[in-house]
């Protein structure tokens, strides 16, 4: 008999007929992403689950699970699982690690070409029909290369961040929990020093620490008031580390250059004061959002659960659990 699944939310073809081949799957959605009651309603009998960083699995859809025994996040953060309640419960949770690494270095970039160099203003302005020639002083930007880089957070994907910037001739430092071997800060060019004085001295500062207790609002008020004027600030990590009203203050008053977004404090939900500023890129947290990276994610899923039912340990667990079975 085949172990009941729930996919709340369907992916790409290929790994659905992997699903539908190995379990009783059930697809809560094709469009939407569920509610909360939704997902209590269709985790009744399922020994499985495969969830999106956006829906809540905390005690409440835990207990209501009553079958539940593996929770596979679609997705490298975990953020969204009650996991001290999960390790109580016995209940498996794994992840996505590593593998949007590439995809999400990627964007990130993107986002400091785009802020810098004001290419989403300037497509409005050219599609607009507001152009009539060239200017010396139309849409002017900021040049990236010979720039100090300040990257908060240098674990893989803070990493692939330093490995493109080395291409474009920036000036790199980093703050990071741990600081990382002599060798590879050689490698990146990358000078460690402490978050005040990365803040003080950078004009670029790109997040890709992880959210916990200690980095929720790291960049508070006090933080982002040591920014440069001329500071471009990009965050693909997660939006609590930011405070993002404060933030937005700054840019309105024109007190730091730009940012750029991919995440956001209270995500889905993005402030309308945010969405009418130019000297933003705002962008639908879309960082893994290439066709391999997803593949390769809906995958490990897949296999981290094919694992557990088959009596083994799932693969990509998460760290807590990882200790736990120490």
């Amino acid at each position: 008999m085949k172990r009941k699944v729930l996919l709340t939310r369907a992916f790409q073809e290929k790994p659905i007929k992997e699903l539908e081949s190995k379990f009783d799957l059930e697809i809560g959605s094709y469009e939407r992403n569920l509610t909360k009651d939704e997902i209590i309603d269709k985790i009744q009998d399922k020994e499985g689950i495969i969830s999106l960083l956006a829906d809540p699995i905390d005690k409440e859809v835990m207990n209501s699970g009553k079958n539940l025994k593996i929770i596979a996040n679609y997705a490298v953060g975990y953020n969204n699982i009650d996991v001290e309640y999960a390790l109580q419960k016995g209940i498996y949770i794994t992840h996505t690690p590593d593998v949007l690494t590439e995809a999400t270095a990627d964007i990130a970039f993107a986002l400091l070409l785009s802020v810098a160099r004001r290419i989403i203003e300037a497509n409005r302005f050219t599609v607009g029909g507001k152009f009539k020639g060239w200017e010396p002083n139309l849409m002017l930007g900021v040049e990236i290369f010979g720039k100090k880089l300040g990257i908060i957070g240098m674990g893989r994907i803070g990493k692939a961040f330093a490995r493109r910037a080395k291409g474009f001739g920036l000036d790199i430092y980093y703050y990071s929990r741990n600081r990382i071997p002599e060798e590879e800060e050689k490698k990146f060019g990358a000078k460690f020093m402490g978050l005040d004085e990365l803040l003080k001295i950078s004009d670029f500062i790109s997040i890709h620490t992880p959210l916990t207790k200690e980095t929720r609002h790291l960049l508070n008020k006090e933080k982002l008031d040591l920014l440069k004027k001329s500071a471009i600030l990009i965050n693909t990590g997660r939006g609590p580390i930011v405070d993002e009203e404060y933030l937005i203050k700054l840019l309105k008053d024109n007190k730091i250059f730009g940012a750029g977004f991919d995440v956001y404090e209270k995500e889905p939900f993005i402030p309308e004061a945010l969405k009418k500023l130019d000297n933003v890129v705002i962008l639908p947290h879309i960082g893994s959002a290439t066709i391999e990276t997803r593949e390769k994610m809906a995958f490990m899923c897949i296999n981290s659960i094919e694992h557990f039912f088959n009596g083994k340990t799932p693969e990509n667990l998460i760290p807590e659990w990882k200790n736990k079975l120490k």
